[in-house]
Parts: structure tokens; C-alpha cells; sequence
């Protein structure tokens, strides 16, 4: 089974999957970093080629990481959601967790380190809170489309051991 983390940027999908693939022995993979591999640096690739290039290069590595064996961690970007065939290939490989964060933290996050992200790149600090806003509000439906839902408001071993139990408990109904 494959954990998918979903969330908004900054609600810690990659330091927690990293945390979650430790404690579980599973391996983990960073779509972004995965689709930064093939594109180069995300923000040049989003000024070249636009979100939607970036969209389809991230639905054809989310695909081939979910055909891959055996249980393993996905930190999925914050719109991985957006695409409905991402969110069916997702449930049918595994579980989706959403990475609950409130939206006041999560905008303190991104104006502290969020500015490499292509959709707040350049932006002031206000800029940030009415971009996240606006991304949060389209996004939150997706999100909570997932099967299981954590507070991710906590340090990436705490919120990863949120997980474990979520999914033991799971197991056990």
C-alpha cells in the first residue's frame, strides 16, 4: 500500500514523509524534487512553460512512482489534487493522508521559507497570505476527499507517528 501525503504547501509533506519513511522502513519519494529532477529548477520551468507543462510532467512521475512495488511514502505537491486521474490513482493504490495545517501557520511558514515556490515566487508577505488564501479555498474540498485526515500543526515525528496510528487503527476495523 502507498501512503500519499496531500496537503497546501507548507503543511510539511516532505519533512514529514521523510519522517514516516524512517519509522515505517518504507522508501520515500518527493514528487517535486522527483519532477525538479527531470524540469530543472521549478520556477524558471513555471516561467518557461507555464503550470499546466508542470502538471503534466507531475501526473506522469506520480504514475510511474504508483506503479511501483511494495508499500512506500509519496509527499505529493500541494495541487497534485487538482487532477482528478491524480486523486482515482491515488485511491487506487493506496491511502490518501491530508496534512491539516491551519491556514494562519501555514502562511507564517511560507513567508518565513516559502518564496522558492513557483506560485509565491516574488511575492511580499501580504502577497503570500492572499495567494495561499486563495489556493487553500480551491484546494480544501480535494484535500478532504482523503481517507484519512491528521493534524499536521506538530514536528514531523510527531505528526508522522499521527499517521502510523491512523493507519494501525485502520487495519485493525
Amino acid at each position: 500500500m502507498h501512503i500519499y501525503l496531500v496537503g497546501p504547501m507548507g503543511s510539511g509533506k516532505s519533512r514529514v514523509g521523510r519522517a514516516l519513511a524512517e519509522r515505517s522502513g518504507w522508501p520515500f519519494h518527493d514528487l517535486d524534487r522527483t519532477v525538479e529532477a527531470i524540469t530543472g529548477p521549478l520556477i524558471p520551468f513555471f516561467r518557461t512553460h507555464g503550470e499546466e507543462a508542470f502538471r503534466e510532467r507531475e501526473h506522469e512521475v506520480l504514475l510511474a512512482i504508483s506503479r511501483l512495488a511494495g508499500p512506500l511514502v509519496v509527499a505529493t505537491g500541494g495541487g497534485t489534487v487538482l487532477r482528478k486521474e491524480n486523486r482515482d490513482l491515488m485511491r487506487a493504490a493506496g491511502r490518501r493522508v491530508w496534512l491539516d495545517v491551519p491556514l494562519p501557520v501555514l502562511a507564517q511558514r511560507m513567508q518565513r521559507a516559502g518564496r522558492d515556490r513557483p506560485l509565491l515566487h516574488g511575492l511580499d508577505d501580504a502577497g503570500i497570505e492572499e495567494k495561499l488564501g486563495e489556493l487553500y479555498a480551491m484546494r480544501l474540498p480535494l484535500y478532504q476527499e482523503s481517507e484519512f485526515r491528521v493534524d499536521a500543526n506538530a514536528l514531523p515525528e510527531v505528526v508522522a507517528e499521527r499517521i502510523l496510528g491512523a493507519l494501525s487503527s485502520d487495519q485493525d476495523k
